[in-house]
């Protein structure tokens, strides 16, 4: 199996290596190509920092990996992959270590989970891996989602091509890994905050919702990991009446 690593994090992020080195674990073939700079919150973006013009690719060694810094968001990257961008299309692509839990409808602008999907409406399975790190200051344990993750990694190898899973798991003691659903509610939320007439902020914060059994919210919270399977790109069924054309 050859694999891409990438993730939102960006290039230095130490998520990064660990689970580079979790798939080396299950014998996998692993590149690294991750985005020169942080990119949090980009979703599925097409979009490269560097402009309109080519993009340049920076070697990188990391920890005895083969690493490129990509100007660009992790979706491109995880485009460029699929399409040879970095020799041999890959067999799959892992998106990760973020730092913090992607749970929730909050889920749709993670770059983490965005490079996953781009794969994987390109035929090509992924997984996206994130790890619980609250915002007391913990030190985030790295190893603790990699262990998880090289679990899940043979299950992965074993689905049909273009599956892809996003995987959550706690800063601490794993307590069990469960199939879980998407919370109606991110716990993180966003305020907007007007400064003047022609500045608006952006601030995070713990909107501490309801615990909703069986989603990865929840779980977590009982010191569980949890793997959910998404789609990006699918027909929503309907009952509305259909529009009638007047001809």
């Amino acid at each position: 199996m050859r694999a891409l690593v990438t993730n939102d994090d960006g290039i230095d992020s130490p998520g990064l290596v660990a689970l580079a080195r979790a798939a080396v674990a299950v014998g996998w073939e692993v590149l690294i190509a991750a985005p020169s700079t942080e990119a949090s919150g980009t979703g599925t973006s097409l979009a490269s920092t560097a402009g309109r013009g080519p993009i340049r690719l920076e070697r990188r060694e990391l920890d005895g990996f083969e690493g490129f810094a990509v100007p660009a968001h992790p979706g491109l990257i995880s485009f460029l992959a699929c399409h040879g961008g970095f020799g041999e299309r890959p067999d799959v692509v892992l998106s990760g270590v973020n730092l913090g839990a992607n749970v929730g409808t909050g889920i749709l602008h993670s770059g983490t989970v965005g490079a996953a999907l781009t794969a994987g409406v390109r035929g090509v399975s992924a997984l996206a891996v994130s790890l619980d790190v609250k915002w007391n200051g913990a030190a985030p344990l790295w190893d603790k989602a990699t262990e998880v993750a090289a679990v899940v990694l043979p299950t992965l190898a074993e689905m049909p091509a273009s599956t892809v899973l996003n995987l959550n798991v706690p800063n601490g003691a794993v307590n069990g890994l469960e199939w879980a659903d998407i919370a109606a509610v991110s716990p993180i939320q966003v305020r907007v905050e007007r400064i003047d007439e022609l500045e608006l902020k952006l601030s995070a914060f713990d909107a501490g919702v309801e615990l909703v059994e069986g989603t990865e919210v929840a779980l977590l919270a009982r010191g569980c990991a949890t793997l959910t399977p998404l789609r990006s790109v699918g027909r929503a069924t309907s009952d509305l009446p259909s529009p009638v054309w007047p001809g």
